[in-house]
C-alpha cells in the first residue's frame, strides 16, 4: 500500500475554552486515523473535495471556500485531500 503524505496542521490558538487549528494539505495528503475530543466547526479556505473514510464508507465531501460545517465529537476519520491543488481549512475545537 502506498504511503500519502501527512497533512500539516498549525495551532493558531490553543487556550481553555477553544483550540484552532489551520490544516493544509498537498495533493493526496491525509490526517491520518483519528477521533475528535471535542465539537467542531471547519471552514474552508479553498473550494474542491476532501475524501471521508470513517473506516466502513469512504466518500467524497464536495466543500466550498468559506461555507463552514459543524460534528460532533467522537467523530472518527482519515480525511485526504482528493484535489490535484492544495487543499487547507481552519478547524475550531469547542473545549468549553
Amino acid at each position: 500500500m502506498r504511503q500519502r503524505p501527512k497533512a500539516v496542521g498549525t495551532v493558531q490558538v490553543d487556550n481553555d475554552r477553544v483550540k484552532v487549528t489551520q490544516w493544509r494539505f498537498a495533493p493526496g495528503a491525509e490526517t491520518g486515523w483519528h477521533r475528535h475530543g471535542y465539537d467542531y466547526v471547519v471552514v474552508p479556505l479553498v473550494t474542491g473535495s476532501l475524501l471521508l473514510d470513517d473506516g466502513k464508507v469512504q466518500r467524497t465531501a464536495g466543500l466550498a471556500a468559506g461555507q463552514s460545517y459543524y460534528r460532533p465529537v467522537g467523530v472518527e476519520h482519515n480525511v485526504v485531500n482528493a484535489n490535484a491543488h492544495e487543499f487547507a481549512f481552519v478547524e475550531i475545537e469547542f473545549k468549553a
